[in-house]
């Protein structure tokens, strides 16, 4: 067993594990923090999607150990003071979920995403960024709908705050 700390959605936690316990499992069973979800288990669906120190990453495939001292990011942590986040709002906006299932990934992609490319992205670009997500619903065009629109929206934000 190995004592494990690291920031979680602002909050400092500290609890042990297996030094096998990956980081997706750290969250859910031992901080209750369910909206991050397994999926597959092999690192390709992106239902397990989080921010380690401001980067996007699979939790499956990170030992909650190996985030020992990072900054850890999950959906529930994305909200503020009550309001969704601009990518969370533009999801139900532009209907970019169905079952919900991968939508944590997803939303927690586009942000990444749309903090790297600002407003650079284009469809062509959003897609090839969504390679690693799967969604068995949607065929993805509401979802990339709802990720530019976001990403409009958030530049806006940033311009008007700017000038």
């Amino acid at each position: 067993m190995a004592k494990v700390a690291m920031t979680v959605n602002g909050r400092k936690v500290s609890k042990e594990c297996e030094d096998r316990t990956l980081l997706v499992h750290f969250l859910r069973d031992q901080l209750s923090l369910t909206g991050t979800h397994v999926g597959c288990d092999t690192s390709q669906c992106g239902a397990c999607v989080v921010h380690m120190d401001g980067k996007a990453v699979k939790s499956c495939s990170i030992l909650a150990a190996q985030a020992a001292g990072s900054e850890i990011l999950t959906i529930e942590g994305l909200a503020a003071n009550g309001e969704l986040h601009p990518v969370q709002a533009a999801f139900k906006a532009n209907h970019g979920l169905q079952c919900g299932f991968c939508t944590p990934g997803m939303v927690m992609t586009a942000v990444d995403m749309i903090s790297r490319y600002g407003a650079k992205l284009d469809e062509q670009t959003v897609r090839e960024n969504l390679e690693g997500n799967i969604c068995r619903c949607t065929g993805y065009h509401n979802i990339v709908k709802a990720i530019l629109a976001a990403a409009e929206e958030m530049g806006a934000a940033g311009r008007q705050a700017a000038e």
